[in-house]
């Protein structure tokens, strides 16, 4: 097979905002600068300068280009203004910009620094669409376990309707308030605001991790949570997949009865156990029957071991599973997950 030494194609695009010079904010694309010999002497390459991918700005302002770029000389990332001053950079030897770390505000900028955001694809088009899988079951059954084992070793996202809302509720965004006043007087979240973050949380995962398998925990609990998944997804858009869990009441309760001695959470006690099964057994369980009679639903029986619960689960999701995931070694933690090594004394579960 003939090899080439050319770098594989520059994809991504970076998003800048919040900086104290507003020229500066807004959208970079791969560089279409041709070949041009650098102040370190490499000979830059399409979407490349010294080595390292670099931008353009979108609206084609700047007076350089690439824009956004690496320097081999200063070994930092630099931002320029219009006019092809630098204005902001940061120090470092990442391949890509960095977007966890405070950037510095370089001679011809002015302060703050910017934040600045990767795109795996191109904000300016519809988000790819997210595989999604529905993980049900009863209180107990072992949801947020494997869960989170598929996540850590699959590469699956895995997603909590409570973590999202409590989130929002937090960060004060449009439905902030709403979602406080329900809280507050114990009801249910309105299901059209659950599905408006489950989908907007999914695009913000996809286009700046590239990542597009979810498993969504708990959800949908009902028909009406359903109904409103069709409403913002649209009512033709193929039906997702449910992984139910099916364990008998009594290893439910045993299980249940078992963590509280370190869990904390004050509903795990038998009068809440009890009411917490009924509520899925009149709510979820209608939900389970509909994607049974649509052949959209894999029971998966979690009485069972966790290591055999675990490769059940790890089977089903194989089809979208990146292999490079599903082939490297467990963790220290999914080996505690699954039992295979004791937790820490001083760690809770």
């Amino acid at each position: 097979m003939h090899e080439t030494n050319e770098p594989p194609p520059n994809t991504f695009f970076i998003e800048v905002s919040g900086s104290g010079l507003p020229e500066v904010d807004g959208l970079f694309v791969p560089s279409v600068a041709p070949p041009v010999e650098s102040e370190s002497g490499t000979i830059s390459s399409l979407g490349y300068w010294n080595g390292k991918m670099a931008w353009d700005r979108a609206d084609g302002k700047s007076a350089r280009s690439p824009a956004l770029s690496y320097s081999n000389s200063y070994h930092s990332w630099r931002i320029c203004r219009l006019d092809g001053h630098l204005a902001y950079d940061i120090t470092c030897e990442d391949a890509l910009p960095p977007t966890d770390r405070e950037w510095h505000v370089y001679k011809k900028g002015v302060a703050p620094a910017p934040q600045v955001t990767l795109h795996h694809y191109d904000p300016r088009q519809p988000c790819p669409e997210p595989n999604v899988v529905f993980v049900l079951g009863g209180p107990g059954a072992g949801k947020g376990t494997m869960c989170e084992l598929a996540e850590s070793q699959l590469g699956w996202t895995h997603l909590s309707t409570g973590d999202l809302c409590r989130a929002a509720r937090q960060a004060g965004g449009p439905n902030a308030a709403i979602i406080e006043e329900f809280i507050t007087a114990g009801k249910l979240v309105p299901n059209e605001i659950i599905v408006t973050l489950l989908r907007d949380k999914m695009e913000t995962v996809i286009r700046t991790t590239g990542r597009n398998n979810f498993l969504l925990d708990g959800f949908p609990r009902s028909l009406s949570n359903l109904e409103a998944w069709h409403e913002i997804f649209g009512k033709e858009a193929d039906l997702p997949k449910i992984l139910y869990f099916e364990c008998p009441y009594p290893v439910l309760e045993q299980r249940i009865l078992g963590r509280a001695r370190y869990s904390g959470r004050s509903d795990d006690n038998i009068e809440s156990i009890k009411l917490r099964f009924d509520t899925f057994k009149a709510e979820t369980l209608p939900t389970v029957e509909h994607f049974k009679s649509k052949n959209k639903c894999v029971e998966v029986d979690t009485s069972q071991d966790r290591q055999t619960v675990y490769s059940l689960v790890a089977s089903n999701l194989a089809e979208y599973t990146d292999p490079k995931f599903a082939d490297k070694p467990l963790t220290e933690r999914a080996e505690m997950l699954l039992g295979l090594r004791p937790y820490p004394k001083q760690e809770t579960r």
